[in-house]
């Protein structure tokens, strides 16, 4: 394991501030306050705006964007951002809606960015087997680079045997930042994200040093919040870094 070690501040919702190797990095820009965002002919609700405001987030390196397609992932004050990020890693669908900054990164590839930490596209699965062409297609990511911890961000993915093939290309790492409300909606007959006992075997799955659950809050369409989250992980004693918004962590891994 690397002595280096990595700072990770939760913004809320998805959106969290990682900072390693001296470079900056924020996943799923969210900054809306909270009401209802429209989807198609239905709406998510928001019911917490982020503890943090983009203007305090400051400059990146780059934006981590699990998708472009769903407000709770990416919002109006979280696309305004993007205008200031000098690269945005995401899927090849955002690149194509979104445009520039918004670089696809399938899956395998990997970018150095801040010509320290290496990004590689990692699979994700954004609901049950089969339901790709209704939820669209999204990406997960491995940070890593020489001295700095293995870092694991799950997006918004759903299956276990998509963590299983993480871990097999990449092996144990430092940090999970696991994406964990259990999120439902009536579009798809099954979870769209992990919930708490999954995001558990997740971690297991990818021997995680620390634990960091992302996007479990702030959402009505969550179905697993802080309690649930905090009591599944009951046996990961400090392992575990359920953080409040706003507050920050360091990991010394």
């Amino acid at each position: 394991m690397s002595l280096t070690g990595m700072e990770i501040r939760y913004v809320g919702g998805p959106t969290a501030l990682l900072e390693m190797g001296g470079v900056r990095l924020l996943t799923d820009p969210t900054f809306d306050a909270p009401g209802e965002y429209p989807i198609g002919n239905r709406a998510l609700t928001k019911t917490a705006g982020p503890a943090v405001g983009a203007d305090e987030v400051g400059p990146v390196d780059a934006v981590l964007l699990s998708h472009d397609q769903h407000p709770d992932n990416l919002d109006r004050a979280g696309r305004a951002y993007l205008a200031s990020v000098p690269l945005v890693l995401s899927t090849g669908a955002a690149a194509e809606r979104v445009g520039t900054p918004v670089r696809a990164l399938p899956n395998w590839t990997s970018v150095e960015v801040g010509g320290a930490v290496r990004v590689t596209g990692v699979p994700a699965q954004h609901g049950p087997d089969g339901t790709e062409h209704l939820v669209g297609e999204v990406t997960g990511f491995v940070l890593d680079g020489e001295g700095l911890p293995t870092v694991y961000v799950s997006g918004d993915n759903a299956s276990l045997d998509v963590v299983r093939a993480v871990a097999e290309r990449v092996g144990p790492v430092d940090v999970a930042l696991l994406f964990a409300g259990g999120a439902r909606t009536p579009l798809v007959d099954g979870y769209l994200t992990l919930p708490s006992a999954d995001a558990v075997t997740a971690a297991e799955i990818l021997e995680a040093r620390y634990v960091v659950p992302l996007h479990f809050e702030h959402w009505a369409h969550f179905t697993q919040g802080r309690d649930t989250v905090e009591k599944a992980f009951a046996g990961f004693g400090d392992r575990l870094r359920l953080l409040g918004p706003g507050e920050r962590t360091y990991l010394d891994v």
